[in-house]
Formats: structure tokens, C-alpha cells, sequence
């Protein structure tokens, strides 16, 4: 395997990992409006699990971007 490819393996874990943690936040957004609103379907609440994990591994993504572009030697 190349270093590129190993590189691109440890970008789509840090996502992976991202989509995890997203989406248990946003189960627990999406508990919390079913319980705090009463009205809210199973639909809403998946919804923002979904958009809680997008945004979770966009968010990790980009800060594994982030470290790897302040670890890379400097020359």
C-alpha cells in the first residue's frame, strides 16, 4: 500500500468514525424532540440523526484535513 493510499484509508476512517459520532448525537437530538414536542414523527427525528451524522463526518473529515496539513514536515 502507498503512503496516498494510506493516507486516503485514514481520511475515510476519521470520516467514519465522524458519522458515528454524528449520528449518536443526533439520535440523541432526535429523542429529545420526539419527547420534548409529542407531534414529532419517527421521519423528523431520522432526519436529524441523518443531517447529525453528515455533519459529523464532513466535521471530522476536515479536521483530519486539518492535522495532517500541520504534521506535514516543513522544507
Amino acid at each position: 500500500m502507498t503512503e496516498a493510499e494510506k493516507d486516503k484509508a485514514k481520511a475515510t476512517a476519521a470520516a467514519g468514525v465522524g458519522a458515528g459520532v454524528g449520528g449518536a448525537g443526533g439520535a440523541t437530538v432526535g429523542v429529545l424532540e420526539l419527547a420534548a414536542q409529542g407531534a414529532a414523527t419517527g421521519l423528523s427525528a431520522s432526519v436529524v440523526i441523518g443531517v447529525a451524522a453528515a455533519a459529523g463526518a464532513v466535521t471530522f473529515f476536515l479536521g483530519y484535513k486539518l492535522y495532517r496539513h500541520f504534521k506535514k514536515p516543513r522544507g
